[in-house]
Parts: C-alpha cells; sequence; structure tokens
C-alpha cells in the first residue's frame, strides 16, 4: 500500500480497538470494579443496534470472505448462500423460541442452561465438546483466514506476505482488547466493523463488476460453466450483469465440479457439500445450532438489556444476512471468471512440494483433482504413471480422458493406502481459497485500499476477540466457577484473561497447518468438523425447551452419543448404507451426516422421554426485574425478512 493508505490503515484499526477499551471503561473508577456480568456480559446492557451490528461482525469475517467466496468461486456458486439466506429465517426463529427461554433464565453459558434443566454432568460434558470445537476449529480457522487474505494480496511483503507471521499478530491485536475489555469491548467494536465490512464488500462488488464489462470476451469465454452456451459474441454485446449470468448460469447443476451452473440454490442430490437434501433438513441444524446456542454467537444476546431489545437486535441481524451473498458469494464466483490464472498460480504454488516429491520418485501415492488433471495434465500422467508402478498395475494414462484420469488415479490411491504407503499431498488445479485475497489485490487502487483492508481486518480481529471471549466465558463459568465454587468477581475475571491468553496461543499455533488441500477448504472445515457437536446439542435443547417431562440424563446422552453417531457416519457409514440399500453414495454429504445424527437422537429423546418421563416439569430459574415483554416492532421485521428469503430464493431457485 502506499503510505497514506498504510498510515490510514493502522490509525483506524488501532483507533477503533482504542474505541471498544474506552467503550468497556467508561463509567468504572477502577479495574476492581469490574464484575462478571460487566466483563463477560457487558453489565446486560447492549441496545437493539449494538447487538445486531455486533450479530454480524461476530459471524462476518473470513471465514466467509475466504471461505464462503472461494466456495462460491468453485463448483458450489450462489447454492453457498443458503447458508446465509437459511440463517435469516433461522435468526427470526432464535429471537422469539430461543431467546425468551434464555433470557429469562440470566445464564451467562449456553452449557449452564443444560445443568438448570439436565444436571451438573450434562453442563460439563457440552462444555468441554464445546471449548474443544471452538477453540480448535472456528478459532484457528479465523486466524488463518485472516492472515491468508492479507498474505494473499501482499505476497512479497514482509511479515505481512508470511502466513505464520500474520497469525501471530492477528491473534495478538484480537486478544489484547477482549483481554482488557471483555464483551463490551467486543460490542463496540463490532460497531463499526460490521458496518464498514459490509461496505467494503460493496466496493469489491462493484469494481469487480467494473472489471468484467471491461474484460475482453474471449479471455472470459474460457471461464463459462460447462453447461453454459454463451459465445464470445454474446459477451462483446453484454454488460457486466449481463455477462455474469452468461457465464454461469448454464443448466440446473447435475453434480459437482463445475458440471451445472454457478447460479442455482439447488444441487443435486450426490453433491458432496450441498445436496438438495441438506436444504430440508441438513442446513438447517448447522444454522440453528450456530444462531441458537452457540456461545460465542448467543452471548451477544444474552448481554441485552431487555427481550425487546434481543429481539430487535437479533431481526436486525437477520435482514443484514439477506444482504451478505451480494458481498461475499457474488464476488467469488467473479474472481474465478477474472482471475483463473491468478486462482491457478496460488495453486500451483501450494502443488510445488507434492512435484518436486514425484521428481525423486518416493514410496508415496500421489492424490489429484480433475481440475489439476485438467490445467496440468503433464503433471497428472506422471503421477497417474508412478502410482501405478506402485501398485503393479498397468494401464495407459494418456488414453484417458481427464475425469476417467482422476477417478482412476482415486482407485490407486485408495490400493497404495491399502498396501500401507501413504499418501502425498492432494494437488489442486486452483486454490479457491484465495479468491477474495486475489480481488483485493487486483483491483483496490490507492485512497481506497486502507478502508477495504481495514474493514477485512477489522471483522478478523472482532470475530476472533468474540470467540477467544466466549471460550474464556465458558472455561470460566462452566469450569473455573465450578471447582472454586467461592471464587470472587476479581477472581473470576481474572481466571477469564488468564483463558484469552492460552486460548489465543493454542489458536495461533493451530492456523498455519489449516492451508492444507486436506481439509478441503477452510468454510467446509470449519461447518463439518462441528457436526460432531451441533446435532447432539440441538436435539437436547428441543427437547430441553419443548418437552418439560424430557429425563435428565438427556443431556449428557444425547451430547455424547452424537460424538459417536457423526464420527460412525464420516468414516464408514456411507458404504455401510450402500452395501444394505439404504443410502445413494458411498461419500455422505456432511450436512446429510448431520441431519441423519440429528434424526437418530430425537428417536433416542422421544423414546427415553415416553418410556422415563419426569414426574414433575423441571421449573427453570429467572431473573429477577427482567424487562421480558417480547417487540412487536421485531415481530412485523421479522415477516419482511421471511417474505424477502423467499423471493431471493425465487429469484435464484
Amino acid at each position: 500500500m502506499a503510505i497514506l493508505d498504510t498510515l490510514l490503515f493502522v490509525t483506524s484499526v488501532l483507533g477503533v480497538i482504542t474505541l471498544g477499551i474506552w467503550a468497556s471503561k467508561r463509567g468504572q473508577k477502577t479495574d476492581a470494579e469490574t464484575g462478571a456480568a460487566d466483563y463477560f456480559l457487558a453489565g446486560r446492557g447492549l441496545t437493539w443496534w449494538l447487538v445486531g451490528f455486533s450479530l454480524i461482525a461476530a459471524n462476518i469475517s473470513t471465514e466467509q470472505f475466504v471461505g464462503m467466496s472461494g466456495k462460491s468461486a468453485d463448483w458450489l456458486g450462489m447454492a453457498i448462500a443458503s447458508y446465509e439466506w437459511m440463517a435469516a429465517v433461522t435468526l427470526v426463529v432464535v429471537a422469539f423460541v430461543f431467546l425468551p427461554k434464555l433470557l429469562k433464565t440470566g445464564i451467562y453459558t449456553i452449557p449452564e442452561f443444560l445443568e438448570y434443566r439436565y444436571g451438573k454432568l450434562s453442563r460439563a460434558v457440552m462444555a468441554i465438546a464445546t471449548l474443544v470445537i471452538l477453540v480448535g476449529v472456528p478459532t484457528a480457522s479465523v486466524i488463518f483466514s485472516g492472515a491468508k487474505v492479507v498474505s494473499v494480496a501482499f505476497p512479497d511483503t514482509p511479515i505481512l506476505g508470511s502466513l505464520p507471521a500474520m497469525c501471530w499478530v492477528i491473534g495478538i491485536l484480537a486478544a489484547t482488547y477482549v483481554f482488557v475489555g471483555g464483551l463490551k469491548a467486543c460490542a463496540w467494536t463490532d460497531l463499526v466493523w460490521g458496518s464498514a465490512l459490509i461496505a467494503g464488500g460493496a466496493i469489491i462488488a462493484y469494481l469487480a463488476f467494473g472489471e468484467l464489462a471491461s474484460r475482453d470476451a474471449n479471455e472470459l469465454i474460457a471461464t463459462k460453466v460447462a453447461t453454459s452456451d454463451a459465445t464470445v459474441q454474446d459477451l462483446e454485446e453484454a454488460g457486466g450483469w449481463e455477462r455474469f449470468i452468461l457465464l454461469n448460469k448454464g443448466e440446473a447443476a447435475e453434480g459437482p465440479n463445475g458440471s451445472g451452473g454457478k447460479l442455482h440454490m439447488v444441487r443435486s442430490k450426490d453433491d458432496p457439500e450441498i445436496p438438495w437434501t441438506a436444504l430440508m433438513l441438513g442446513l438447517w441444524i448447522p444454522n440453528f445450532f450456530y444462531w441458537g446456542l452457540n456461545q460465542y454467537i448467543v452471548q451477544r444476546t444474552l448481554g441485552a438489556k431487555s427481550l425487546a431489545e434481543g429481539q430487535k437486535g437479533v431481526v436486525f441481524a437477520a435482514f443484514l444476512k439477506l444482504i451478505i451473498p451480494f458481498v461475499v458469494v457474488i464476488p467469488g464466483i467473479l474472481a474465478f471468471n477474472l482471475f483463473s490464472g491468478d486462482l491457478k498460480a496460488e495453486a500451483d504454488r501450494k502443488n510445488a512440494a507434492a512435484i518436486a516429491q514425484l521428481a525423486t520418485a518416493p514410496p508415496l501415492a500421489f492424490p489429484f483433482t480433475p481440475e489439476f488433471a485438467d490445467v496440468n495434465p503433464a503433471a497428472a500422467a506422471q503421477m497417474f504413471q508412478h502410482n501405478l508402478s506402485l501398485v503393479g498395475t498397468d494401464s495407459d494414462p494418456l488414453a484417458m480422458d481427464v475425469a476417467s484420469l482422476a477417478a482412476a488415479n482415486d482407485r490407486l490411491v485408495a490400493q497404495a493406502k491399502n498396501q500401507g504407503l501413504p499418501a502425498a499431498t492432494l494437488a489442486i488445479g486452483y486454490d479457491y481459497d484465495a479468491a477474495f485475497g486475489t480481488l483485493l489485490r487486483n483491483l483496490l487502487f490507492p485512497g481506497i485500499r486502507w478502508f477495504v483492508f481495514a474493514a477485512i481486518t477489522g471483522a478478523v480481529i472482532s470475530s476472533l476477540a468474540s470467540m477467544l471471549n466466549s471460550a474464556s466465558t465458558i472455561a470460566t463459568m462452566d469450569v473455573y466457577a465450578r471447582i472454586k465454587k467461592d471464587a470472587t468477581n476479581r477472581q473470576l475475571v481474572g481466571a477469564g484473561r488468564t483463558f484469552v491468553v492460552a486460548f489465543v496461543l493454542i489458536a495461533t499455533l493451530i492456523a498455519p497447518t489449516l492451508g492444507s488441500p486436506a481439509f478441503s477448504g477452510i468454510f467446509t472445515f470449519i461447518q463439518e468438523f462441528q457436526g460432531f457437536i451441533s446435532p447432539g446439542i440441538l436435539a437436547v435443547f428441543l427437547f430441553g425447551f419443548l418437552a418439560p417431562k424430557a429425563p435428565r440424563y438427556l443431556g449428557w446422552l444425547g451430547i455424547s452419543a452424537n460424538v459417536v453417531l457423526y464420527g460412525f457416519f464420516k468414516w464408514f457409514g456411507g458404504p455401510l448404507l450402500v452395501d444394505h440399500g439404504l443410502w445413494f453414495s458411498n461419500e455422505m454429504a456432511f450436512l446429510d451426516r448431520m441431519g441423519l445424527c440429528f434424526l437418530i437422537i430425537v428417536g433416542i429423546c422421544t423414546a427415553a422421554t415416553m418410556i422415563h418421563p419426569l414426574k414433575e416439569p423441571v421449573k427453570m430459574p429467572e431473573i429477577a426485574n427482567f424487562d421480558a415483554t417480547p417487540s412487536k416492532t421485531a415481530k412485523w421485521g421479522g415477516i419482511a425478512v421471511v417474505l424477502g428469503t423467499l423471493v431471493l430464493y425465487a429469484v435464484f431457485w
């Protein structure tokens, strides 16, 4: 960046962090006056606009700008927007079903609710499971994806161009202000970053469409989807939006890897990530878990000053979710149309180690994607020939088309693994996670760079701070406070700050390893591994909310059983179900795994409730002097959000 851009960038980031710390300390005379409610829940005094912007800023980070835009650049296209538009409907339900029950109890954490409803063991099981997933998956992923954007945008700049170095910079910045100011500092910085984030994404989308309109049609035609019948002449006569449609519309998607259009919300049932079957149940599970029961999101609503303020804030966040795909998903699709060569170059950089190993002919099997075979046919043929020699099979790789070569190679790699031979890193054709960073590097100009990079950096820091604050809240209130029952407010806050430091160190050490293609993109990594807990937690909470006589042992049983079931379906379930005619594909999409786990846990809970119902319903505690009057404004706003979601699905169906 130019000197002025750099100064404005540094000033804005440090200035907003200072604002958050100042706002968190306003009205407090000394640090000793900071109580647990002040530090962990912002004194339960957040207004609707702070709640709404804080929810969005905590949620929208480089998980979306790297992971979601990467998935849209790949074959999923607009289908990935279901995470956002279905979340809008989910938030409306959370505002009127989940939120009243959670706020009335005066809880600090979601696991705390389980103790009141199911018992201490259930609270402990959820707290430990949540901490492992929260620190090891989304927290580490946000650090990695933030560092990914910066390192891709500035590959030759010291520190900025180093992914491990940027992981540490981002981790330290986020830990600093959450260490000092807790949730209140997060909420006030979120107010700035939430609005700046949407504005920054809109700027990128505007510049990308401008570039698309001016680009040579002969260059663009190579990036159209396989089923598009667009011609060079069609593109030459079209503007930016029309070119976007021509290149990406195609026919309805029939399968993965670009075989259909990118502007469809519904994909085939054998799609490995978002099959249409997942829209029926599987996708609702991570949405309801994330927005209604995920500590680092729900903690904002637990800090609302009243039920009405919380509901208005949640519905406002739902409205903003309708906008997000236009500033995240569509730019991701445009990144491939405009800069597919850059995405290939990033992939080549990742593939370099595997190709170098191939030259020495080590006893390794070399997996690669169909896209790699398409854009690197010579290297793919060499890898295939090497794998043939490993397993003692004879065939001619050059006589196969790309799809057949990749499929045949997959079988060879599987045979090699069965013989005890390790596999090299997966060779990929394009590095889709680099899509948004590539847009930043190629489209931004002096005078605007500072703002967009500040917004993206702020989003990373904001989300990371939120996760650290929530992880420390769970560790303090659900673990430390249960062990040291006579802990003072000062000791609780001190423990919370200690956990912030410990968790940021763990997550930052994990983060640089997430760049491996083995994770199939950062967005999939986050969603898939949360499946170990999300269906079970959602099921036991629904029974806790709606079945007052459900037995107490269901809390720990449902969560623990889900871990086992999800692991079974992930590693063994697909082939076993296919062998018995119960499923249609050996590769079971993780959203389908979630759906099956949820249905099984619900079945277990239903049977247990019918066989061992409680004699008397559990009476939940209620916080004194809490205003539990619902909001009529939020009710009408929620109806408008649901109708808006239906319209968007109709347009992109």
